[in-house]
């Protein structure tokens, strides 16, 4: 029994070492801002509120999504990349853009990058389209809020329809 009990007790002490020694220190109060900002974006876009998916981000963000079409990076102004989404997202039935897992891989009071792993559903009628891999950001620390300047996403795997897309941008352009 005390061999058991010492066994667990050791077990517990050299994980905690072991995560302390990859683990990377950050304030308690903005590791919360960092999340939340990611979040922001996630869970805004599925609920159309542009406006919280906006105070995100920084004035000029970049956005690398060519794991998933090809092509380069984008640089532009945030309110043309919200823009571009509301436009685009609202053609689906349903949205859902779950993101966890975060790590904050590095942190220096006003620049942190961080990486999530994220799964993406979308939905038109009964068909559905779902991808998932993970995102790495940049965010920038101005007036003690952290926003995203950047985030590039790593598809690494989909199943469903994915004209999906297409259908849904001919749908938000028709509603208009």
């Amino acid at each position: 029994m005390k061999a058991t009990i010492l066994l667990a007790v050791l077990t517990i002490a050299l994980a905690h070492l072991s995560a302390k020694a990859d683990s990377i220190s950050v304030k308690l109060e903005d590791r919360a801002k960092l999340i939340d900002a990611v979040t922001a974006i996630a869970a805004g876009a599925d609920r159309h509120d542009w406006k919280r998916v906006r105070r995100a981000f920084t004035q000029t963000v970049t956005t690398d999504y060519t794991s998933l079409v090809g092509g380069e990076p984008v640089s532009q102004a945030a309110d043309e990349l919200i823009k571009q989404w509301s436009g685009f997202l609202p053609g689906f039935d349903v949205t859902q853009h779950l993101v966890t897992n975060h790590t904050i891989t590095h942190y220096s009071g006003t620049e942190a990058k961080m990486q999530a792993d994220f799964q993406a559903t979308h939905r038109i009628d009964k068909d559905i389209w779902v991808l998932g891999g993970q995102y790495d950001y940049t965010l920038k620390k101005i007036d003690d809020q952290w926003f995203v300047s950047f985030i590039k996403m790593t598809h690494t795997w989909e199943t469903g329809n994915r004209d999906l897309a297409s259908k849904a941008a001919e749908r938000a352009k028709n509603r208009k």
